[in-house]
């Protein structure tokens, strides 16, 4: 697995982190619980059957960001042509989208099919503004863990397109051999810096007031703190938050062991700009990212290979996966064209092959990927998602992230003295948070 170009060279940083990030800011936190209830589910968009073909005549406006909407032109094409309904494709702010929509749809100006990540699901059901959708045995065509990150309340809201999530890449030139713990995988970086050959062990960019609880989180499930209990289909159970439990303690401890005034293995000073940078400049064996790095990577001619995620502890490291997917407006009048499209087309090979085209991700629909699937950086990172878990869609987590980023950020700047005891004061700060925005 060396030396790979993957295909996609308009890959950006992943998506929903800007949902994250967005929960952070003005947003009001608003009702938790492990899901809401979902107020579309008696809209037209929510009972359609979608395998009927929609009179002609009706015209569909769909939201889509500028990368991904020449990669459906064709589709769109092919609906006019077959049902002879036109669907505008307007191009919005990625940043903005989720918001606008929210606001818009309930006035009848928002779109009738918005494409965005899997965990804006809790607020867009919460708001009312989207509609189950009725996949039926097309379910099964597509990852099992694409359809779960689409689900909510036991309900399907999205056609899901593409899975994206971390891996260990790796430099084969200073590292031959993969390793399967973060110990070896730590001794295996500190050897190669020791022979002058690298100047850091391990490299994971940082943001400079929140950390990264995204990326470091295989670590953590790997030392059994998830941040939420699932339900036995997977679901999260909001109302049991479990990152502040026993594994999320010694996860506390082991960020301060490795942090600014540890081995420093973890630096602090260190963004994700600085950590490609010095990994593209050969200065590291190991850089734990996603596929959004890989075209950089090849572009440089270092031969690498994309790794499992190595445990830090004795549970397997579950990195979270994003899932990209196609959503129907509960407010849109045309809701038998929308699920027409959205369940009958957009599910299509045609479709979700040209969307692997433009962004690299690994596809969601099963017969698509297993096309991508002969890059061996496509196939490696797949099937580590294969193993991952959802981002968290319930509108809970929005209680979470700043509390949660700015605790790993103070352990690993070692400000901490007992860090146990700061873990379970974040746990309990985030916990007051939940239960005050019920």
């Amino acid at each position: 697995m060396t030396g790979i170009t993957t295909p996609g060279a308009r890959l950006t940083r992943r998506t929903f982190t800007l949902g994250a990030v967005g929960a952070l800011s003005a947003l009001a936190l608003t009702a938790c619980g492990g899901s809401g209830t979902p107020a579309a589910s008696s809209s037209p968009a929510a009972t359609a059957a979608a395998t009927s073909a929609p009179a002609t005549g009706t015209s569909l406006t769909m939201w889509v960001d500028a990368e991904r909407s020449p990669a459906l032109k064709n589709i769109v094409a092919k609906f006019k042509a077959e049902k002879g309904i036109d669907v505008k494709l307007v191009v919005k702010d990625f940043a903005a989208v989720r918001d606008d929509f929210i606001t818009q749809a309930p006035t009848g100006k928002g779109p009738d099919v918005l494409v965005g990540p899997h965990d804006w699901l809790g607020k867009l059901v919460q708001n009312g503004v989207v509609a189950p959708v009725q996949l039926g045995d097309k379910a099964k065509d597509f990852a099992e863990s694409s359809i779960k990150a689409v689900t909510y309340d036991g309900q399907t809201y999205a056609v899901p397109y593409a899975i994206e999530n971390v891996a260990l890449i790796r430099n084969t030139k200073l590292a031959p051999e993969a390793k399967t713990t973060l110990d070896e995988v730590l001794a295996e970086g500190k050897k190669v810096v020791a022979a002058g050959d690298a100047k850091f062990p391990f490299l994971v960019g940082l943001d400079p007031k929140q950390a990264d609880p995204y990326h470091l989180y295989p670590l953590q499930t790997s030392m059994g703190a998830p941040v939420f209990a699932q339900n036995a289909d997977g679901s999260y159970d909001a109302s049991q938050l479990t990152l502040g439990n026993e594994g999320g303690k010694k996860f506390a401890q082991l960020l301060t062991d490795l942090g600014d005034k540890g081995s420093k293995v973890l630096n602090s000073n260190i963004t994700g700009d600085i950590a490609k940078e010095k990994f593209l400049a050969g200065e590291s064996p190991y850089f734990l990212t996603g596929p959004w790095n890989v075209p950089d990577i090849a572009a440089k001619g270092i031969k690498f290979a994309v790794d499992p995620l190595p445990t830090a502890g004795d549970k397997p490291a579950q990195p979270f996966i994003g899932v990209n997917g196609f959503f129907i407006s509960a407010k849109s009048t045309n809701a038998l064209a929308a699920n027409e499209f959205v369940v009958n087309y957009l599910s299509q090979p045609e479709a979700q092959d040209e969307l692997f085209k433009v962004g690299g991700r690994p596809p969601a629909l099963t017969a698509s990927f297993e096309k991508a699937a002969s890059d061996p950086v496509v196939k490696a990172f797949g099937e580590i998602g294969a193993n991952g878990v959802p981002m968290p869609a319930v509108p809970a987590m929005d209680a979470v992230w700043a509390d949660w980023g700015g605790t790993e950020l103070n352990l690993i700047k070692g400000k901490e003295a007992d860090p146990a005891a700061a873990w379970t004061k974040m746990a309990a700060n985030i916990e007051k948070k939940i239960a005050g925005s019920k």
